[in-house]
C-alpha cells in the first residue's frame, strides 16, 4: 500500500483513470486513500458492456472532452485496481 500512497499524495486532487480487473474504468478526482480503498469524487463509472466503445477510445474521449459524472462520490477497492494516471497524462 506505501507505493500507491505516496503515488496519490504526490496527485491528489487531480483527475484519473483507474483501470481495473472487471470491465468497468472510473474516472474523476482522487480525493482519499486508505488501505483497502481509494477515493474519486464527480466520477464517471462506466462499465464496459454497455457500449461497443474500447476502454482505450472512453478514457480518450473523456480527455478531449472532459469527465461526464454520474456518481459524487465512488470508493474502488485497491484490490481491483491495474493501474492508476492522471488524465492529463492521457496521450491523444
Amino acid at each position: 500500500m506505501s507505493e500507491w500512497s505516496s503515488l496519490c499524495e504526490s496527485i491528489q486532487g487531480q483527475e484519473v483513470v483507474l483501470d481495473v480487473t472487471g470491465l468497468y474504468v472510473y474516472l474523476g478526482t482522487l480525493t482519499d486513500w486508505d488501505e483497502k480503498f481509494v477515493t474519486l469524487e464527480s466520477a464517471d463509472v462506466h462499465d464496459l458492456r454497455d457500449t461497443a466503445t474500447s476502454r482505450e477510445r472512453y478514457v480518450v474521449e473523456a480527455r478531449l472532452h472532459g469527465i461526464r459524472p454520474n456518481r459524487n462520490r465512488v470508493h474502488i477497492r485497491w484490490d481491483q485496481v491495474l493501474s492508476l494516471s492522471v488524465l492529463a497524462d492521457v496521450q491523444i
